[in-house]
Order: structure tokens, then C-alpha cells, then sequence
């Protein structure tokens, strides 16, 4: 769909299948999406991941989850390395990562990652307008959280119908994206949606700098233009802020 960043390129590389796949696609798609097109890569500036899985540790296997850390982030290190911006979801457990110091979300607390919490309204069919309410199911905390993005949300009650602009459907959809899907148009919600919601205003902030700016750089105007809400400064909801397109290239 033509959305955020309407002159992007954008660069399918399938590290999943049905919503499942390995440690090892996900890394190789990363590598891939990395190099330079005179590599044989894909030459991208901004990799998005609306992917992740949550990891419990336990001391029978926390070698073994260390190991799959270092390799994921080494892969996360290589992009930043050739500079491209590395966004990631993160996740969909409506779980406080601060306090679960047992718990790992890869690639979403990755090296080099920003991960993307999602906000909603609730019952916007109805008139709620509040799009920066962090949504039913994300995960939160500052070591996860470095933005936030709209994402959609399916927590209005599930009976109630609702008709906008002449479409009927349960008022809960009205909350959600509509999205292109495997079989054409659907409804979704989720960090997924929220996390290349960042990756098209990353793509916005490369493509007014001319493509010259490091991802460090490009992580310094997401910053920058958003909208500080929740605690000031960053906080274990917003991160660093609601991201906001405008203020991020102005």
C-alpha cells in the first residue's frame, strides 16, 4: 500500500512462513537485507521486523539463549555497521519487560534495534480520539521500548456494530488497520502494524537527508520529532516518545 513513505522501495525478503521460521532465516534475512547490492544483498536502508519471540530463560538452557543472543546481535551489528536502521516489534504479550528480568525478546532488545511498542484508540467508531493510549496487548518497559507507534487494538467489546461512512462491521475493526493480507484486504492489530509505521518515517527522515545519515542518526530524529507523552523524557511506555512523521523531518 502506498502509506507513510510513498517513495520507498520496498524489499520483501521471507524469513517466515505461516508466522513461524528459525533463528537462522531471520538471521540470514537480516545479513541479506544488510548488504550492499554489489555484495549480491539487497542494499536496504531500513530493515523492518514484525517479528519476535519471547524467551524464558532458565538455567538448563541459558547458554544455549546467550549464544542465540550474541548471534542475532551480531547480524543486528553488521546492518547498523553498513548503515542501515534497524526497527523491531515488541511483541504482543501485554507484558512489563522490566520486570521480567527472565525474559528475552529477540530481535526486539537486539543490538542496534529500536523496538516499537503500539498505541490505539478505544471504540473510535464511537468517537474516541485518544490514538495514543498504549495498546491492550503490547509489551512494555524502557529495555524494549524505544518509540511507540499507532498499532490498532481489538479490546472494544466484541458484539458491538458499529457503521462509519456507510461501512458496518463490529466497532472493534474501526480500531484496527486495515491491511493487505495473503488473500487480499484484512483487519490487524498489533506491534507488527506499529513497528513499519517507524520504518516508513525512518524511511522519510533517510530520504531528507539524501540518503547521507547514519542510523544513529536517523534513531536522533525519530527522537527528536516525537511527541513526548507519559513520564517526560523516556518512559517504560513511549520510549522516547509517540513517533510523529512531521516533526521528525521539519
Amino acid at each position: 500500500m502506498i502509506g507513510i513513505a510513498p517513495n520507498a522501495t520496498l524489499i520483501g525478503v521471507k524469513a517466515l512462513h505461516n508466522g513461524t521460521g528459525s533463528f537462522t532465516a531471520i538471521i540470514n534475512s537480516i545479513m541479506y537485507s544488510a548488504m550492499p547490492l554489489a555484495e549480491g544483498g539487497a542494499g536496504a536502508h531500513v530493515i523492518n521486523m514484525s517479528l519476535g519471540a519471547l524467551i524464558l530463560e532458565t538455567k538448563a538452557d541459558k547458554k544455549e539463549i546467550k549464544e542465540l543472543a550474541k548471534a542475532v546481535d551480531r547480524a543486528t551489528r553488521y546492518a547498523w555497521q553498513q548503515g542501515v536502521t534497524v526497527i523491531a516489534a515488541s511483541g504482543n504479550d501485554a507484558i512489563n519487560l522490566d520486570a521480567q528480568k527472565d525474559l528475552l525478546l529477540v530481535p526486539g532488545q537486539s543490538q542496534h534495534v529500536i523496538g516499537i511498542s503500539a498505541t490505539a484508540p478505544l471504540g473510535w467508531a464511537k468517537g474516541a480520539t485518544n490514538f495514543s493510549r498504549l495498546a491492550s496487548y503490547s509489551n512494555f518497559g524502557k529495555s524494549v521500548v524505544d518509540l511507540s507507534a499507532p498499532g490498532g487494538d481489538y479490546a472494544y467489546p466484541l458484539n458491538d456494530v458499529c457503521t462509519v461512512s456507510g461501512i458496518t462491521n463490529l466497532c472493534y475493526a474501526f480500531d484496527m488497520y486495515l491491511s493487505t493480507t495473503r488473500t487480499g484486504w484484512g483487519w490487524a492489530a498489533g506491534t507488527s502494524m506499529a513497528s513499519p509505521v517507524t520504518a516508513g518515517i525512518a524511511a522519510l527522515v533517510i530520504e531528507k537527508a539524501g540518503g547521507n545519515i547514519t542510523p544513529a542518526e536517523v534513531a536522533a530524529e525519530l527522537r527528536r520529532g516525537a511527541t513526548d507523552l507519559g513520564k517526560p523524557g523516556n518512559d517504560e511506555v513511549y520510549g522516547h516518545g509517540w513517533v510523529n512523521a512531521f516533526g521528525s523531518i521539519r
